[in-house]
């Protein structure tokens, strides 16, 4: 039965008419079968002939890869030892932007069966308190400056990420992280077997609803991504240096799956940067000979803009998330970078990173592609309403199946239920058509998250905050687009009688207590905001009316 299936799948779409299933055109990528294997562990054994596997940008200093892995070695030495003790299964918090650290806390973690979860280092102290009474971390490796950030009712020892501890006068502050990378090494030390079945990270996500919810993604999962990482940009014997620049945030599912984990397996040298600057990312470029670009397409759209045309030396791939790029955007970085190409891809922090992308400026030039799904994958195209699955050219849910889709959300059954099936697709909450040659196309979001410069703000948490308001008796938010930024939260606000509310009022109130991505940057007042029936917001008429003035 297996091979007549098989037989039915269309070369040209990767469709099959008989399951309705989609099926990557992706050579498969083979992986690991040892049941007892972690990420860390996965990753060093990884054969490349790579020797610097990261650089700081700021500063310049390097680390060679027997230096990262021996910096691994260390934290987790010191993680398993008293007076820390941490265990596999309990919960680190990491509270960074990016920087050297990163990779080798993570990685130290998770090498001891422990789970790692990351915050942005813009949100909120209310923001950081809710994920941390959420997940429970025992421990938390935090910046200086991010130490006030963190709840002061918690027993939690806190990790320095800094060469000292001066400045920081937090009594929970017990070893700063050059402290415990000059912790010798023990590989004897009594550690639990972890399995690919275990959890290794818990990032938090809007997910397919407005509620953020921690994604768990076990060993195997990254593992499986990985995996792809490192077999799309082996490093060869004789091949030039491959230098990434790490302009994406590692607390985020893509930075990572690829820059904290990934591509440390493949050989390349990763050039961090800790906050996006123009300037700063340009001088980066040319200091480091960096060769790969990963960016959101804001980046794509200033750098175009940019009346001059940019130093961009050794630069020949830029790597675009977040959102599909328009043919004007792509055919106008061409023409002004003819050597540079755009590669695009698709992913969910519940597919822990990539599942389609653009591998070459051939599939690149199908415009408004997100590109092809990623080895080892399988997708169905659901119509909403009927659940029944569509044919290539035809819109519906997209779903998507394979190794590396999350586990679960933490604690909540109901969302699991809601967004994996007993078959193990995700239903994405994205609307999307695979064409007669397997390109991916996403078309709108069934799921009402706003896209601001790549980062996810759900529409229900502004509402909820809003609502607090004494002056507020209802309200709205929707996505208003543009150009710069993609996408920023504008709200519809109904006023309560005899209140005399302003929009600046509105945005000053949402702006204190929320990260600077999910600041309100719009408000309208209306009478009444929009329902059905059931008392859903009937956000597509709220959108339609806001953008009908453009």
């Amino acid at each position: 039965m297996a091979d007549l299936k098989a037989s039915k799948v269309d070369q040209r779409s990767g469709y099959c008419h008989v399951t309705g299933v989609y099926h990557s055109k992706r050579r498969p990528v083979e992986l690991p079968t040892d049941p007892y294997l972690d990420v860390a562990t996965f990753l060093s054994s990884s054969r490349h002939s790579g020797t610097t596997a990261l650089i700081d940008a700021s500063s310049g200093r390097r680390v060679s890869f027997p230096e990262l892995w021996r910096s691994v070695s260390a934290v987790a030495t010191a993680l398993l030892s008293p007076p820390l003790s941490v265990r596999k299964g309990q919960v680190v918090l990491l509270l960074s932007p990016n920087s050297l650290h990163f990779p080798v806390v993570s990685l130290a973690v998770m090498s001891i069966g422990a789970v790692i979860t990351t915050a942005n280092p813009l949100n909120t102290p209310r923001e950081i308190a809710k994920q941390m009474a959420d997940s429970s971390p025992v421990l938390v490796f935090a910046t200086r400056d991010l130490v006030a950030k963190l709840p002061n009712d918690g027993g939690f020892p806190i990790i320095l990420l800094e060469e000292s501890r001066i400045g920081a006068e937090d009594p929970r502050v017990v070893f700063t992280i050059q402290e415990m990378i000059a912790t010798k090494p023990n590989p004897y030390l009594r550690r639990e077997k972890v399995s690919q079945d275990d959890t290794a990270t818990l990032l938090y996500s809007s997910g397919t609803t407005g509620n953020s919810k921690g994604v768990v993604a076990t060993h195997r999962n990254l593992i499986s991504m990985i995996e792809i990482i490192i077999n799309r940009f082996k490093l060869e014997e004789g091949q030039g240096p491959q230098v990434f620049l790490c302009t994406v945030p590692m607390f985020h599912v893509y930075g990572l799956a690829a820059f904290a984990s990934g591509l440390l397996g493949s050989g390349s040298t990763i050039v961090v940067l800790s906050k996006f600057e123009l300037a700063e990312m340009l001088r980066a470029i040319a200091s480091y000979g960096v060769t790969y670009l990963p960016l959101v397409p804001p980046i794509l759209v200033a750098m175009l803009a940019h009346p001059s045309k940019l130093p961009l030396g050794r630069l020949h791939k830029i790597l675009s998330g977040g959102a599909p790029l328009s043919r004007e955007l792509i055919e106008g970085f061409r023409e002004k970078y003819p050597g540079i190409e755009i590669l695009q891809g698709y992913g969910l922090t519940e597919s822990t990173a990539i599942g389609a992308s653009t591998d070459s400026a051939e599939e690149s030039r199908r415009y408004g592609t997100a590109g092809m799904l990623s080895p080892n994958t399988e997708a169905q195209i659901v119509d909403p309403e009927t659940g029944k699955s569509l044919p290539p050219n035809q819109t519906g849910e997209l779903w998507i199946r394979g190794p590396y889709v999350m586990k679960e959300y933490f604690k909540n059954a109901e969302a699991t239920k809601s967004t994996l099936d007993s078959e193990g697709w995700l239903r994405t909450g994205d609307l999307c058509y695979i064409d007669e040659d397997g390109y991916l196309f996403v078309v709108d979001r069934l799921k009402e998250l706003i896209k601001y410069k790549g980062y996810q703000v759900p529409p229900a948490e502004l509402e909820a905050l809003l609502l607090t308001h004494p002056g507020i008796a209802d309200a709205a938010v929707i996505p208003f687009p543009d150009k710069e930024v993609g996408q920023f939260p504008m709200a519809y606000v109904v006023r309560k009688p005899g209140t005399q509310l302003t929009d600046t009022e509105v945005m000053t109130f949402v702006g204190k207590q929320v990260a600077p991505y999910k600041k309100v940057r719009r408000v309208a007042f209306v009478s009444a905001v929009p329902k059905n029936a059931s008392g859903k917001i009937l956000r597509k008429d709220l959108i339609k009316l806001a953008t009908s003035k453009l």
